[in-house]
């Protein structure tokens, strides 16, 4: 199933970085959980539901001149994937430019997408799905 949780996550994170919600529908429980970054500046906050994360990312996307996401790596450590990512970003108003190395860890169950969380820093991630750093 492991390799299977894997196929999942990539297609969902292919789905996220085209901003393809009925991709990602199919893809996650109905009552998923996107909780905020930790270590970020909402870290603790907690949206539910595809129409609540979309509602959410597309408020947040207009702040954003540009918004670009990479999928480096994908590590399975079973009923859970982690993502290591590059994201680039423009401020609208700023015109400031802003790079980061993320990782985001999913949760599945039943081959559906249950819960993701976001990290700041990557050994973090690592450590919360119980992987050794690499």
């Amino acid at each position: 199933m492991t390799e299977e949780n894997v196929e999942i996550v990539r297609r969902f994170a292919e789905c996220w970085v085209r901003s393809d919600w009925d991709g990602m529908n199919r893809l996650v429980d109905p009552d998923v959980e996107l909780h905020a970054t930790v270590g970020g500046v909402q870290e603790g906050r907690v949206r539910r539901g595809i129409d609540e994360i979309r509602e959410d990312y597309e408020a947040d996307e207009e702040t954003w001149e540009e918004h670009d996401i990479e999928i480096e790596r994908l590590i399975d450590a079973g009923d859970r994937v982690v993502i290591f990512q590059h994201e680039s970003m423009r401020g609208k108003t700023s015109g400031i430019d802003v790079e980061s190395d993320l990782a985001v860890l999913v949760d599945l169950r039943d081959g559906r997408i249950v819960r993701v969380q976001g990290y700041i820093d990557r050994a973090a991630a690592l450590e919360a799905a119980g992987v050794p750093a690499t």
